[in-house]
This record gives C-alpha cells, sequence and structure tokens, in this order.
C-alpha cells in the first residue's frame, strides 16, 4: 500500500480509503462489515471514511468497534455531519450548534477520544459560511478533531471559504470530498483547480460509479441479481436500474486495456483517479474482503502514457443515443 499526503497537510493517508456508505450497519451484516476492516487493515489501508447520517450513527458505532482493536496512532478515522439527525429545527445542517453536538456523538458512537478528519457532508446555504468554519476551528482548538473537510463543495464555495481562512486566520481546509470516476470528470473543470492551488487533499467517492466500472453490468443484459443496481435502496446513482447503455460499451471496451496492464478494470478505474496527484485516495466500498483485497491492488500502479491516451479515446468516444447492443 502506498500513502501520500491529504493535501498540503502532514497526514499520509493511504491511496485507498475503506468507506461505508450504504454497507455498515446496514445492507452488510456486523460480521462481514468487520471481515471487511481488518482486511483493509491487514492490506495497510490506514484510511477509514463513515458519516453520522450512515444508517443513522449505525455506521460510525461498527467502525469504532472494529477499529478499537488496533493502536490509535496506526489509523485515520474520517466522518461527516451536516443532514438530519433529528426531527427537531436544529437536528441538521452546519450551524455551530449542531456542529459540535453532532461531533460530541460521533465521538461517542466511534469509541474515540479525537476525529482525524471531520468534514461538512454538503455546503449549507442558510447558514453564515463565517460561523460554520468557525465551529470547525473552535473544535480543531479544542483537539476534538485534527483536520477537516468539506465534500461536494463547488469551486466558487471553495474559494470563499479558503479566503475566510486566511482572512480571520481560522484554521484552513484540508480535504474536498466529490465524486469523481472515468464517466464523471465535472471536478476536473474548475474544483480541481482550487484545490490544487489552496493544497486541499482529495478523497473522491464512488471512483467505480456505484460498481459501473467493475464491468459487471453487460449492455443490452438483465441486472445481476443481488447487485446494487437491481436494489432500489441502493441504486440512487444508477438511474433507478435503468443503465445508460452508452456507458455500459464503454466500459465493456476499457476491458481489454485493463487486461493488457494485467488487472482488474477496477483497478484500473482506480488507479485512472490515482494519476491525479491532487488526489489523497479514492474511497471504496465492499461488502466482502474479497472486494477490498482486489481493489487494494490498484495502490501504486503506475499507468504509462499510452494507456492514459487509450483510456481517454475510449471515454471520449461519441455513441449513438441509439445504440445497437453488442456492437
Amino acid at each position: 500500500m502506498e500513502y501520500r499526503h491529504l493535501g498540503k497537510h502532514g497526514i499520509r493517508v493511504s491511496e485507498v480509503c475503506l468507506g461505508s456508505w450504504l454497507t455498515y450497519g446496514g445492507s452488510t451484516a456486523e460480521d462481514t462489515a468487520q471481515r471487511c476492516i481488518e482486511q483493509a487493515y491487514d492490506l495497510g489501508i490506514n484510511f477509514f471514511d463513515t458519516a453520522n447520517v450512515y444508517a443513522r450513527g449505525e455506521a460510525e458505532k461498527i467502525v469504532g468497534k472494529v477499529l478499537r482493536q488496533y493502536p490509535r496512532e496506526s489509523y485515520v478515522v474520517a466522518t461527516k455531519v451536516f443532514f438530519p439527525m433529528g426531527e427537531g429545527p436544529n437536528d441538521r445542517g452546519l450551524s455551530r450548534k449542531h456542529i459540535l453536538e453532532q461531533c460530541n456523538a460521533s465521538l461517542k458512537r466511534l469509541g474515540l477520544d479525537y476525529i482525524d478528519l471531520y468534514q461538512a457532508h454538503r455546503y449549507d446555504p442558510t447558514v453564515p459560511l463565517a460561523e460554520t468554519l468557525m465551529a470547525f476551528d473552535q473544535l480543531v482548538k479544542q483537539g476534538k478533531i485534527l483536520y477537516y473537510g468539506v465534500s461536494e463543495w463547488s469551486a466558487g464555495q471553495l474559494a470563499h471559504a479558503t479566503d475566510l481562512t486566511r482572512l480571520a486566520n481560522l484554521a484552513p481546509i484540508a480535504s474536498n470530498q466529490p465524486r469523481y470516476h472515468m464517466l464523471d470528470r465535472t471536478i476536473e473543470r474548475e474544483v480541481l483547480l482550487v484545490c490544487r492551488r489552496e493544497g486541499i487533499g482529495i478523497m473522491n467517492y464512488s471512483p467505480l460509479a456505484q460498481g459501473l466500472l467493475t464491468g459487471k453490468y453487460k449492455p443490452g443484459q438483465a441486472l445481476p441479481e443481488g447487485s446494487r443496481a437491481s436494489d432500489p435502496k441502493q441504486n440512487m446513482f444508477l438511474n433507478q436500474g435503468e443503465l445508460d447503455q452508452r456507458q455500459l460499451l464503454k466500459v465493456q471496451r476499457l476491458l481489454p486495456i485493463a487486461e493488457q496492464e494485467g488487472l482488474s478494470l477496477s483497478q484500473l478505474a482506480l488507479a485512472w483517479c490515482l494519476r491525479n496527484p491532487e488526489l489523497s485516495s479514492v474511497i471504496i466500498g465492499a461488502s466482502k474482503p474479497e472486494q477490498v483485497q482486489e481493489n487494494a491492488g490498484a495502490s501504486g500502479k503506475q499507468l504509462s502514457p499510452t494507456t492514459l491516451q487509450r483510456i481517454e479515446e475510449v471515454l471520449n468516444m461519441e455513441i449513438s443515443d441509439r445504440v445497437t447492443v453488442g456492437v
């Protein structure tokens, strides 16, 4: 396993991070979740991402319970705050009240004295940005968190926030967690540039496009039984099961490139993300220890310029809306 700095900051995280969205505390049994986390740790993964809202706190409990068997200094825990955790008017968002209260609640569920990375799960336009940043700065000063970051903030929001932290001499934003993969490169237009300029580490979620970039979904074929796309509770980013056949055709044309590199398609997709020096880590999800092992194998893989060019040609290819499956 290779390690990278989290942006311009001193902390080093594994190139592959194990996430717990839609899995631990929810669709994956606790004993299986434990084996996945233990497998990750054994493979050198030291970075574990969760959130208070995942299974309403249950994911944090499982992650914390498993990690407590290891020395605290040997792993990095990231969690988040923003989404509703109750029915009250202050049980959501990025007010000072909600941030401070949820940090304490997350510490209790995780069973930790401090959180390595605490993230604003989304941007909150209803709260003054200065109030949000000052709340995170307060937690840093109290030692309850070491660093803080954001998730799915726009380039403008990031730029505004970094300006405020400098003007007010607040702790800087350490990380950004956007969605990024071969089939969704939106952050390359602006967000990546701001993160590069400000030294903000990127830890992207859904690097395998919710499973599309594993190759298990075939053009013109029924969804595999038990797959994420076949589960209406888990396929919110997969167009409710109606998968884009043009995208599936591109994925199939990436397979021989992966084979030539001696990689699985998943490993190729992860290594492609990690070609960006701005990326600190790719966040994977896993419901089986074998998936953790396969994805961890992408760390340290360097793709040649020729391979990157071949990938670019596939990703940029024009495919008609009226595709013929099998072509």
